[in-house]
């Protein structure tokens, strides 16, 4: 069959693959195998299905789910007859849903289990047009509303209706032009939008990333990232289809460390929090250990170190190194290995710039983090590093099909390419703003080239601090020295219109009570814990060695400890945990304005 589609690729895959494990989840008995062909079945299943209650070619089929196989088995149905599937964030509050449905039209949704069902059952009024839901978890003895069924009634429904030969002529119908799937953005900087991706979008971009030839169907990767995201999607779903690989599903962000070891992937995408995270724990251990553990560590990291300067410039490694640098795999590297699942070649990373003294750190410890750059809108690779062609800091240079340039003056990065979409669902003026009309991609993101035509990304424009005084701030960068520390676990820099720039952090309370209790300082919860003076100086420290790093106008002249993390649930924090700045800014609008009006802490 012709490869025009993302349906028609893995139909070929199928053919190839048959009875070989595709997908793994986790059950309660273990992580159980599901072969292409079974993928496959369902897959038809549920596009029949789903046709014979009326959908049309073209037509938005939403899907509410955490990653799981019926995910795949939903997405590549409903791809593979042409229609387009809307991908909702399993965070989403019933509110937001409602948006999505009402936006796209949705007359069909599939979600996951009860809770899921829970959320469209609270907006059910509001959404005349929607028939029915469709739920995975589905209890045939449960007495649900006559619009809602089971996905494997589903399934069987539609292997009733027609046969294989009817499935694979639509799958024929599709082209590349075709729309693949509405994506709505987070909604960071306003309403959300749905980005009209097609299936050349996707095709190109799965083409780039195969073109480094460092996948194969040998490599399998651990997936935990949101399938709704365009980052995981691409890179963690279809590639690997187009890689012929196995694909497993973490539990969630808390089993992480128990599913890699249950798993051993070779490969995984993951977002710069987790790495951040991962960083701070073993530095936290260390610091914590005896002083000679400690100086075993700071060799080996000095030796690893040597080793990634070398590997980077594509140089030779001498003996002695060579000789050094397995005692402390021996010592030290082994056990960080093992603890990632043993078997990891390389992480990705994408979504948020990932801060050049952790990539480090990682690759000095033989874990090396391939980092690239895009966006939704672009499906979502626009740059690729590969284990080749690498430089720490930077995103890499542009994938194969993809032009990139930055606009005289503020040097924004604008893209061109077969992975740009086709514009915003339904907002004509929208798409206008991002596409000119030669047909560059505007992204948002300020860029800067070195002299090997690696980029390196400064900031993005709309997160740009202008301070009263008229400077400029990048937030990303101090949020990323800060971060560092072992007692900070998240900070959202503040500064816009203001005359200088201040934090608010959120403190690792793990490590911060601990530190508290070997003190003997004594404290009720986590509210009273950030108010002694001992933490607010332990914290202002902190805050003055990132200080010592950056120019006076930069600088944090006061910070605020809050006691509640940043979270999807209380809304500061996007499904690819990314902080949203402007519901920041707003619930915190009193804590913020005390830092511009008090003397509680200063340099």
């Amino acid at each position: 069959m012709e490869e025009k589609s993302l349906g028609a690729i893995f139909y070929n895959q199928v053919k190839k693959y048959g009875d070989r494990v595709f997908l793994k989840a986790k059950g309660k008995g273990g992580y159980r195998d599901i072969s292409w062909n079974q993928t496959h079945r369902r897959a038809m299943g549920a596009a029949l299905g789903l046709m014979s209650m009326g959908l049309k070619r073209g037509e938005m089929v939403s899907i509410l789910s955490e990653n799981r196989p019926e995910w795949v088995m939903t997405d590549l149905g409903v791809l593979s007859i042409g229609a387009v599937d809307v991908p909702i964030y399993a965070t989403d509050t019933p509110e937001q849903c409602a948006y999505i449905l009402k936006d796209s039209g949705s007359r069909f949704i599939i979600v996951s289990n009860g809770m899921q069902l829970g959320k469209i059952l609270k907006v059910r009024k509001d959404l005349d047009h929607l028939e029915k839901v469709i739920v995975m978890d589905y209890w045939d003895a449960y007495p649900y509303p006559e619009w809602v069924m089971g996905f494997h009634q589903l399934v069987e429904m539609g292997l009733k209706y027609k046969d294989e030969r009817f499935y694979t002529d639509q799958i024929e119908k599709v082209g590349e032009d075709d729309l693949a799937t509405l994506i709505y953005t987070s909604g960071t900087t306003g309403e959300p939008k749905g980005v009209m991706l097609t299936h050349r979008n996707f095709i190109s971009n799965t083409r780039d990333i195969m073109s480094a030839g460092i996948l194969s169907d040998a490599d399998v990767g651990l997936s935990f990232l949101p399938l709704s995201h365009s980052f995981e999607r691409t890179v963690g779903y279809y590639v690997g289809i187009v890689g012929g690989g196995i694909i497993a599903y973490a539990e969630n962000m808390d089993t992480l460390l128990v599913n890699l070891s249950e798993i051993h992937p070779t490969v995984m995408a993951a977002v710069p929090r987790l790495y951040e995270k991962v960083y701070s724990t073993i530095k936290a251990n260390v610091a914590a250990g005896p002083p000679l553990k400690q100086k075993i560590f700071a060799w080996a990291i000095g030796v690893g170190g040597q080793v990634s300067k070398k590997l980077q410039d594509k140089q030779p490694i001498p003996p002695l190194l060579q000789a050094q640098y397995k005692v402390a795999e021996k010592l030290v590297f082994n056990q960080l290995k093992e603890k990632l699942g043993g078997k990891l070649r390389f992480f990705s990373s994408g979504g948020a710039p990932l801060a050049k003294e952790i990539a480090e750190f990682f690759h000095s410890a033989g874990i090396l983090i391939l980092q690239g750059y895009g966006l939704t809108e672009t499906a979502p690779v626009l740059t690729m590093s590969t284990p080749r062609d690498f430089k720490h800091g930077s995103v890499g240079k542009p994938a194969p099909s993809v032009q990139i340039r930055l606009n005289p003056g503020d040097n924004e990065i604008l893209a061109k390419g077969p992975n740009i979409m086709k514009g915003y669902y339904n907002k004509p003026d929208k798409t206008k703003e991002v596409i000119d009309e030669e047909g560059w991609f505007h992204t948002g993101d300020v860029g800067e080239w070195d002299n090997e035509g690696f980029l390196f990304i400064t900031d993005r424009l709309k997160d740009l601090i202008k301070t009263s005084g008229g400077k400029y701030v990048a937030p990303q960068h101090i949020e990323g020295l800060m971060i560092q520390n072992p007692f900070v676990e998240q900070v959202c820099v503040i500064g816009d219109k203001r005359k200088y720039c201040t934090a608010l952090i959120v403190p690792n309370f793990d490590r911060l009570a601990q530190w508290a209790d070997d003190k003997e300082i004594k404290y009720k919860d986590n509210k009273d814990l950030i108010s002694k003076r001992e933490i607010i100086k332990l914290l202002g420290d902190a805050v003055k060695e990132v200080n010592k790093t950056l120019p006076s106008y930069e600088t944090l002249k006061h910070f605020t400890l809050l006691a509640e993390e940043f979270s999807q649930e209380n809304t500061m924090l996007t499904a690819t945990l990314k902080v949203r700045r402007k519901n920041v800014n707003s619930y915190y609008k009193k804590e913020i304005d005390s830092m511009y009006t008090s003397d509680q802490w200063s340099e």
